[in-house]
């Protein structure tokens, strides 16, 4: 597998997320799930499953009639990466401004910015 897989387009993101949250799944597995919140077709799903097989995206498992595909990388890894690609591209590197656009983009409970706090005190630790 691929150490640098390309980044996933919203609709595969979409896809991946089911299967973070059901495990390794079948076409239909994701198309039930993706359908019960918005219109779509099992062949789009079908084919961007395809796609994103070939891309390394997802791994799929042949030995069975109907193919079970599973994420190849855990949500984590996938998160960091775009990210990583997010603070690269519209925050030219700055963690703060990245911190700064998110806490602006939505109210942020009292409960949250205490846990990112936390999690801020924790990091700095970890990194002496």
């Amino acid at each position: 597998m691929p150490p640098n897989l390309p980044r996933p387009t919203d609709a595969e993101l979409e896809i991946l997320t089911v299967l973070w949250s059901r495990g390794p799944s079948t076409v239909r597995d994701v198309y039930e799930n993706i359908a019960e919140r918005k219109p779509t077709q099992y062949t789009t799903i079908l084919k961007l499953m395809q796609i994103m097989a070939d891309k390394g995206l997802v791994v799929r498992d042949e030995k069975q009639r109907a193919h079970v595909y599973e994420a190849s990388r855990p949500a984590e890894w996938t998160q960091q990466q775009l990210a990583g690609d997010l603070l690269r591209r519209a925050f030219n590197g700055s963690a703060r401004s990245l911190m700064m656009g998110a806490l602006s983009a939505r109210k942020t409970s009292k409960a949250e910015l205490a846990e990112l706090r936390k999690l801020l005190d924790d990091y700095e630790k970890g990194a002496k």
